[in-house]
């Protein structure tokens, strides 16, 4: 079977477990598809978008600090393991600096996109010809399980633009104690966390005045439509994110307007949908300091730094297996 049919059977029974279910849920990571990751290109360019921007601001302004991060108390190269590795716009700053630096460092993106791992390889490839770079397609913890037993290199985690948020609070720290069972002792992790601030600033970058965003989370029923053989009426999905400023949950929904009945061929199935009957697509967790450092000990890390951006709308964290 091929890798792209064993991707599609997964997504298929997903989509059936979740549409199956009451409420009504589709997974996050299935937004990203080549129109997914054009989108989320277009997302990151948003006026109402800060995460990117902010976090750009922080590896630009602290990029000396970070390198020193890295080799601190260590005397071995580093492998750069960037979970979820996007276009790569922030890590370019790295890359850029590092290199400059003439820095014994690997670059491992990982990414469950094959269209994401291509463009950025093929990408900085040519920006960095000598830099040894190692994409690796699938899942984040079959690619920390092939390098835990790398002795030779100190392995420092990147997992950027908030993308820890996507968990619950409970599921966030069992998916860093998973990372921290697969470093070794002085082996780093940074994390970019999306803070609590103004809840209109928040609500607005995931509503935003062109509706791209509307338009990100309408492809995941497109996609169901292209790849499974759906029936989606697109239009009769409205889309709508809250934010609770008490828990920092920053969530989104397609409802459904009008009564609905989906058929998708892949699965032999029919889905009906009561009108104002939603789907949950996402989860965009923000936090407070005191809440990225319980995260730390909750999941067996030792915090080393904390690097924000001017407005303090974002941190970047680092902390180590000790």
């Amino acid at each position: 079977m091929s890798l792209i049919s064993t991707i599609n059977k997964q997504f298929a029974l997903d989509v059936q477990k979740g549409l199956s279910a009451q409420p009504k849920t589709l997974p996050s990571k299935y937004f990203y598809d080549k129109q997914g990751d054009a989108l989320f290109q277009q997302i990151m360019q948003l006026e109402e978008y800060y995460p990117t921007r902010c976090e750009y601001e922080i590896f630009d302004t602290y990029k000396m600090h970070l390198l020193d991060l890295f080799q601190k108390n260590s005397d071995k190269p580093f492998k750069l393991i960037e979970f979820g590795a996007g276009d790569g716009h922030k890590t370019k700053v790295l890359l850029d600096y590092f290199t400059k630096k003439d820095q014994n460092f690997q670059y491992v993106p990982i990414d469950i996109s094959r269209n994401v791992l291509n463009v950025i390889t093929n990408k900085f490839s040519r920006s960095y010809p000598s830099l040894d770079i190692q994409a690796f397609h699938g899942d984040y913890f079959e690619a920390l399980k092939s390098l835990e037993t790398d002795q030779n290199y100190r392995k420092v985690v990147l997992f950027m633009g908030s993308n820890i948020g996507n968990f619950s609070n409970t599921e966030a720290v069992h998916f860093l104690q998973q990372i921290h069972q697969r470093l070794s002792k002085g082996d780093l992790v940074v994390i970019g966390v999306d803070l609590k601030k103004y809840p209109q600033r928040i609500l607005d970058a995931y509503n935003d005045k062109k509706g791209v965003t509307r338009d990100f989370n309408h492809n995941l029923l497109k996609r169901i439509n292209r790849e499974l053989g759906g029936n989606f009426r697109i239009d009769n999905f409205l889309h709508y994110p809250t934010y609770n400023p008490q828990t920092g949950d920053a969530q989104s929904y397609l409802v459904a307007k009008e009564p609905h009945e989906v058929h998708i061929k892949a699965l032999n199935q029919r889905f009906t949908f009561d009108a104002w009957e939603s789907i949950y697509t996402e989860i965009s967790k923000k936090y407070s300091v005191k809440e990225v450092e319980v995260l730390a000990r909750e999941s067996g890390f030792q915090l080393i730094q904390h690097f924000f951006d001017r407005n303090k709308y974002f941190v970047d964290t680092v902390w180590q297996k000790n």
